[in-house]
């Protein structure tokens, strides 16, 4: 591409940047008319939308850790979104999901395909054609950074198609860089989480952050759960202070 064509090339992707930096009242209200609640108060008020808007580009980084934390978290957002759309598309480094844990998460492993990409690069080539495709209900690429004309790049993409994109960071970045991203979430295990290795019970609890949300000031998280049979999130109920309570019990006096 000769310097001419790539500094046209530029510009018009800056004049459409401008154009989503300053949409106007009624494409916005059209954004919210397409955005899928979590179904919890707390959280739906403190977004814009009441709800996390389609045809948008968000980020869920690992906390605490915990990679999959995040994974379930990712999953039951992209179950949420395909609900009543096409498919899902998962792109990874390596093929590592499990099927039956996707499907505790709401996710059938029917209604989605997964491509496994050799490069970060390869990874952004495949979101951004999945969004042109115009035939899936989201896509997810698993990346490890992303730079802001990338971003930029997926958001037009996303607007373009009416098709949501997650990405997801499995481990929480020494320092998140400036992205086009409407949200940004980081999510770790909560007090009462199950430890890795044993068999999940029948919620999956998490300590959500919102660290970046346009149209929205300030940082603001929750404890939540996942039902993993009725694929609904809900507030996480407080753990009972049990410090006052004896170490052993004997039989006799429990009954």
């Amino acid at each position: 591409m000769s310097r001419r064509a790539h500094a046209a090339v530029l510009s018009d992707l800056r004049a459409r940047i401008r154009a989503l930096e300053t949409t106007p009242a009624w494409a916005r209200s059209e954004v919210a008319a397409t955005a899928v609640p979590f179904g919890i108060g707390a959280i739906d008020s403190a977004l814009p939308w009441s709800g996390l808007p389609r045809a948008c580009l968000h980020e869920i980084e690992g906390g605490g850790g915990d990679a999959g934390a995040a994974t379930g978290f990712a999953a039951a957002l992209l179950a949420r979104l395909i609900a009543d759309r096409g498919p899902a598309l998962w792109c990874l480094g390596r093929v590592d999901l499990h099927g039956p844990g996707l499907a505790a998460f709401g996710l059938d492993a029917g209604r989605l395909i997964v491509v496994r990409a050799r490069t970060p690069e390869q990874v952004l080539w495949v979101l951004e054609e999945g969004l042109r495709a115009r035939r899936l209900g989201a896509v997810l690429g698993e990346v490890g950074g992303i730079d802001l004309t990338a971003s930029r790049r997926l958001q037009l993409a996303a607007q373009a198609s009416g098709t949501t994109c997650l990405l997801l960071y499995r481990t929480r970045r020494a320092r998140a860089p400036a992205t086009a991203a409407q949200t940004r979430w980081r999510v770790g295990p909560a007090p009462g989480a199950p430890a890795p290795g044993f068999d999940a019970p029948d919620a999956s609890r998490w300590r959500v952050e919102l660290t970046r949300c346009r149209g929205a000031a300030g940082a603001r998280h929750w404890s939540i759960e996942w039902s993993h049979e009725t694929h609904r999130f809900a507030v996480a109920a407080p753990l009972a202070d049990r410090s006052g309570t004896p170490a052993d019990i004997g039989l006799g006096q429990a009954v």
